[in-house]
């Protein structure tokens, strides 16, 4: 088991009950991550629900050829709902899941995870309340993508990660590209149109969002 910043773990899931976060902090493993590092890939078997306590998480889906498909990002207090679920069923990853930026991770050992369903009241309102918000967020990304131009779908993404990192968004062109199955000259160009608005300043290694609303 690794350090833990206990006071980063009480903070963020603080409305769990507290012999149960007794129990977490004696029984599950505690993890660091350092920036760009996995804590889950496709085809690996999921043997425990995964916590985020500090950092951010991207969890993303990846093709044969390397392009990737942004589900969702994890910020602390959050669970990874699909983890649950194939922990739950000890079956293989369909997803992956990496550290945007150094993290702390709590895994919880699946059998543990489904008896805390029946034993503490506030486990289970987290577990369905994770299970709807990632819904919800998968709701929304769909949308874009069946529904909104380019454009639109590039400032739906512009938006989500102001909410979960702030208004520096240090991405590369060539990395939002293929996060959004595009090109890097396209998304290039549409950011450029968005500069002109006065919404976002490009900068050598980040984009500054001022005001994608005015849009």
């Amino acid at each position: 088991m690794e350090n833990l910043d206990k006071s980063a773990f009480l903070q963020h899931f603080a409305q769990l009950e507290q012999p149960l976060r007794e129990e977490i902090l004696a029984h599950s493993t505690f993890k660091h991550l350092k920036e760009g590092e996995e804590a889950l890939r496709t085809g690996q078997y999921i043997t425990s629900t995964v916590l985020l306590s500090e950092g951010l998480l991207k969890v993303y889906r990846e093709d044969d050829e390397g392009k990737e498909f942004l589900m969702y990002y994890l910020e602390p207090g959050n669970a990874c709902a699909l983890s649950m679920m194939c922990s739950a069923r000890d079956t293989q990853s369909q997803i992956r899941v990496k550290a945007v930026d150094d993290a702390e991770i709590i895994l919880i050992p699946s059998h543990l995870s489904e008896l805390w369903l029946a034993r503490y009241k506030s486990w289970h309102n987290f577990v369905i309340a994770s299970y709807r918000q990632r819904f919800e967020e998968l709701l929304q990304t769909l949308d874009s993508i069946a529904f909104k131009g380019l454009d639109e779908r590039l400032l739906f993404y512009l938006k989500r990660h102001v909410k979960v990192s702030g208004k520096q968004i240090r991405l590369s062109h060539q990395q939002i590209a293929t996060e959004l199955s595009s090109s890097r000259e396209v998304i290039s160009r549409l950011l450029k149109k968005l500069e002109q608005t006065g919404a976002i300043t490009l900068n050598r290694n980040y984009i500054q969002v001022h005001d994608l609303e005015k849009v």
